[in-house]
């Protein structure tokens, strides 16, 4: 496929945190936005509300060089926030606002809609009917397939609707907490693994394990398995998986090996843990690693 090939679908939003700050989000957004510094040319579909906040992301989005093509305005709902909490070592807490611009996203035209390819989402961006179909419209028409990340966010999910999200799609990224609770009966991590391929049969499985590290998996029987390095400098965590992620899909759009991917996704989300928020507005940022990787 090619570079501008990849689209995202979903949240767009302002993660509030208890200082004041105020740093663009939303797990579609930020792997978006890490893409595009990447060298790839990814089209972000999602709805921001006809207000300062909305004018204030595509005027972000633009300077970035992100296409606003995939953008809507929504004159009825608000652009989407996040109030964060953080406890004492540093994990966030989330009080994601519901109807959110980002709850209304229409189906995009166009035949292939935007010339998607490979569409990443994450199972949040579906809490509502009105986008949950909006996906289903899009996820139709693909040529690569799907790539889901499950977030699994209280109130917002439902075991059945996440299930379904998994039928066909060509990779899924989850943490072992959320790989218990979809296969739950599974006697071990290892067996939860082997149930999760056989049911489901994504070409590419990601299960990051927190303090241990990632674990990656494939339909050839390919396994890859990282720990991250001791000692990281966290402000916080929010937007670590989708930081992981954004390295996840350049890997695959590459062609890297599999192991290539997971240290490299490893490598972004621990940089990435060391600032606030989500997304970093300083290209200067991503240099070292585009050096390292040979994208320049």
């Amino acid at each position: 496929m090619t570079a501008s090939g990849l689209c995202l679908f979903g949240e767009v939003l302002y993660d509030c945190f208890p200082d004041g700050q105020q740093v663009l989000g939303g797990a579609p957004f930020n792997v978006a936005w890490h893409a595009q510094a990447f060298g790839l040319v990814p089209r972000l579909i999602s709805r921001v509300g006809n207000d300062a906040a909305g004018e204030r992301i595509l005027a972000a989005m633009h300077n970035w060089g992100l296409s606003l093509a995939g953008m809507q305005q929504d004159t009825e709902h608000p652009t989407g926030r996040v109030q964060v909490s953080l406890s004492e070592d540093h994990e966030p807490s989330y009080d994601i606002v519901p109807d959110s611009a980002w709850d209304f996203i229409d189906a995009p035209g166009g035949s292939p809609a935007l010339d998607c390819q490979l569409l990443y989402h994450g199972t949040l961006a579906l809490r509502s009917p009105v986008s949950r179909s909006a996906a289903g419209a899009l996820r139709g028409q693909l040529k690569e397939g799907v790539f889901v990340d499950i977030n699994l966010r209280t109130p917002w999910w439902d075991i059945e609707h996440v299930r379904a999200q998994l039928d066909s799609v060509r990779g899924v990224k989850l943490n072992r907490d959320e790989l218990a609770l979809i296969v739950p009966q599974a006697p071990s991590e290892e067996e939860a693994v082997q149930e999760f391929m056989t049911r489901y049969a994504p070409q590419l499985l990601i299960v990051t394990l927190g303090s241990a590290g990632a674990l990656a998996v494939t339909d050839q029987g390919e396994r890859a398995r990282i720990e991250p390095r001791p000692g990281l400098r966290v402000v916080d965590t929010v937007g670590a998986g989708d930081a992981f992620m954004a390295v996840v899909l350049l890997g695959v759009i590459r062609q890297w090996p599999l192991l290539d991917i997971l240290q490299r996704a490893q490598a972004f989300a621990s940089a990435v843990v060391g600032v606030r928020g989500a997304t970093v507005a300083d290209a200067a940022f991503y240099q070292t690693f585009i050096d390292a990787w040979g994208l320049s």
